[in-house]
């Protein structure tokens, strides 16, 4: 690798740590014909930091040259740092001799706007295409949409990716024109929504069996990134925009990033102020809650909670405003209602329901199946429950959780693991 190269990795992967959104997770591309990598056989083999950073891929930009000046972003035209650009070239060997290297198992590529939406589009288009038609490459590929590019340039591209996905910036239209005027949430819905419509075309295609092949289009999926912590938008407010977009635009995942403090831009937390990284990791839990478990968004956050507790979880802390729904009978309760149960996960729940068929649960089964007892205990009734006159009060309740337990979420730097 030369000098010049790897002081251009050096730049653009430090650049493209803020983003988030690289999970590979959902694509199904199969290597034929002896083609290089597989993102399907062998699967995507992950490493993430603490706080949520996948590291298993060539996480980088293809430019960090931007013609936009939001306030939030280190590639900001305005910020004073060294910049740099990849050639076509340059991004697909390094794709191809570090996945050879074993380095990596996939490619996560974005990019700084230069010239316009469509003269980067094309050019990211090209590295993709070239990567699966010239060097076979078979390996993951997660693609950024440019805001404003054009369908033809969208429509090949998701033929090559294996997801896409475009930034949300900010939780609201307010927030984002504070930080970045020159930019809309419709610059972002009008190619989700494209690239969303074309997924469906092409699965509709495939159930007519009139084609005998039809290519995939971006198998794994969409997904967006809001930062978070940057303005001032309530927890209810992030979440209830991230709800519609997964109704609007049946995105796989959106991702949470705590605003890393990058600028003495007085509208937003000053240099040296610690990243929100408590609070992602609360946004993550909530978000896992609307997907998995059943939980609608206005059960969680509304305008009588707008925030979500910090010292306890939000199936905690939901529980706890609503002691009317329990205790919960585990012996005679449906599945749903399992799943509400605090230190219960959607594993254990399926297991209740089948270990029930042979008998009436006790404690010590419930322990062996793998709840969190000493947290569930608050909220259930089984075989061997004791009688009790009164329920204890949910503030005493909490108190006692608290006392027992010790938090994991350790506080880490947001560093992207060294190429070097």
């Amino acid at each position: 690798m030369s000098d010049r190269i790897r002081e251009k990795l050096s730049i653009l992967a430090d650049a493209a740590k803020y983003d988030v959104s690289c999970s590979s997770s959902g694509s199904t591309r199969k290597n034929d014909n002896k083609g290089l990598g597989d993102s399907s056989a062998s699967g995507i083999c992950h490493s993430y930091t603490e706080d949520g950073r996948c590291v298993s891929l060539l996480k980088i930009l293809l430019t960090n040259h931007c013609i936009y000046d939001c306030a939030f972003c280190v590639s900001r035209k305005s910020n004073d740092i060294k910049r740099a650009a990849f050639t076509v070239d340059e991004v697909v060997n390094l794709t191809i001799n570090f996945y050879r290297r074993n380095y990596i198992e996939g490619l996560f590529l974005s990019s700084g706007i230069f010239k316009d939406a469509d003269f980067t589009m094309e050019r990211l288009l090209r590295i993709v295409k070239k990567l699966r038609l010239e060097e076979r490459f078979n390996g993951y590929i997660h693609l950024k949409t440019i805001p404003g590019a054009s369908p033809e340039l969208l429509s090949e591209a998701g033929l090559y990716a294996d997801r896409m996905s475009i930034n949300l910036e900010m939780p609201t239209e307010r927030g984002l024109k504070l930080l970045a005027p020159d930019k809309s949430h419709d610059e972002v819905k009008k190619p989700l929504g494209f690239i969303q419509n074309t997924i469906t075309k092409f699965k509709d295609e495939k159930k007519t069996g009139l084609i005998k092949s039809i290519p995939k289009f971006v198998p794994a999926g969409q997904s967006t990134q809001m930062v978070i912590g940057a303005t001032p938008e309530t927890d209810m407010e992030i979440m209830y925009s991230a709800n519609q977009y997964y109704k609007d635009y049946k995105l796989k995942r959106v991702y949470y990033s705590g605003y890393i403090p990058i600028s003495y831009d007085d509208r937003m937390p000053q240099i040296g102020s610690q990243p929100p990284l408590l609070r992602e990791n609360r946004l993550y839990q909530t978000d896992w809650l609307m997907r998995f478990y059943g939980f609608e968004v206005q059960e969680l956050l509304n305008p009588k909670n707008p925030h979500l507790d910090t010292d306890i979880d939000p199936k905690l802390s939901w529980a706890l405003r609503n002691p009317e729904q329990f205790p919960v009978d585990i012996n005679t309760a449906d599945y749903r209602m399992i799943l509400r149960i605090p230190g219960i996960g959607t594993q254990s729940a399926l297991k209740i329901i089948q270990a029930r068929k042979f008998g009436k649960l006790r404690s010590d089964q419930l322990k062996k199946i793998g709840i969190a007892y000493n947290r569930a205990k608050f909220f259930i009734r089984c075989a061997d429950s004791p009688y009790q006159l009164n329920d204890p009060e949910p503030q005493h309740i909490k108190h006692l959780i608290l006392s027992e337990s010790n938090s994991k979420y350790l506080k880490v730097p947001q560093n992207q693991l060294s190429l070097f």
